[in-house]
């Protein structure tokens, strides 16, 4: 199967670490392949971030339809145009905070989410609720440091989580823990063995859960919500 990896943002960077955490995971036969648009906001903190990244992300889907892509990753914790992109493709389209989410409801009672900035908390929160998990998720924490200051400063980032995860398991009782950015997929596995409780990254959750789907025959539904855009006459047309 090939799975296509997305970061809505333009840093290729970041592109390139949400990869390789995602190739640690992956099964053997898989192909993973991985991009990121040229023209959106360099790190997306926000709904206006969001939606100016929702259309090249939607671009990057369309351009792969053709070429055998079995299931697309959104790598952005939160989970932009997600049901856009959705509408647009033919194979499962794995949001990571949604993975993230059902991983931890599947290993845990109750989990808690570190994420970057206190902004993207009630944005988390709202798609925890959406996600049918508000009642197991004990809080969303932020270690109020920008998704780019997690590569510019990645030892402070670090303590600053781990941080965020023991006040966690003392004042939430949290059983889990989500990283609350893609950014953070490569410390979990520190975090993890640091902190002696549960430690989930999205992005590698969203390969697992993206594989399962692809290997047992599951598809986007094209009936009514996810159907394909409909093409439009007139002063405006959609490109399908």
């Amino acid at each position: 199967m090939h799975i296509h990896l997305i970061n809505p943002n333009s840093t290729p960077s970041m592109t390139a670490q949400a990869l390789e955490s995602a190739l640690s995971v992956k099964h053997a036969d898989t192909r993973l392949s991985a991009s990121n648009p040229t023209d959106t906001p360099v790190s997306i903190e926000g709904g206006a971030d969001e939606a100016m990244a929702v259309p090249g992300m939607l671009a990057e889907i369309r351009k792969r339809e053709g070429q055998g892509v079995d299931a697309y990753i959104i790598a952005c914790f939160d989970d932009p145009g997600l049901h856009a992109a959705r509408e647009v493709a033919r194979g499962p389209v794995i949001g990571i905070c949604q993975a993230a989410v059902q991983v931890a409801m599947t290993i845990s009672r109750r989990f808690s989410i570190v994420t970057t900035l206190p902004r993207s908390v009630p944005i988390i929160e709202d798609l925890v609720s959406d996600y049918g998990a508000e009642r197991h998720c004990r809080k969303v924490r932020a270690i109020n440091l920008p998704v780019l200051g997690l590569e510019e400063d990645p030892v402070e980032a670090e303590r600053l989580l781990r941080q965020e995860i023991e006040l966690a398991k003392q004042e939430d009782r949290a059983e889990a823990i989500i990283l609350g950015c893609a950014g953070m997929s490569l410390l979990c596995t520190r975090l993890n063995k640091a902190t002696g409780i549960p430690v989930i990254d999205g992005v590698t959750a969203a390969i697992k859960v993206a594989e399962a789907l692809v290997g047992a025959g599951y598809a986007t539904s094209k009936v009514n919500t996810y159907d394909y855009p409909r093409i439009k006459v007139g002063g405006c047309k959609v490109v399908v």
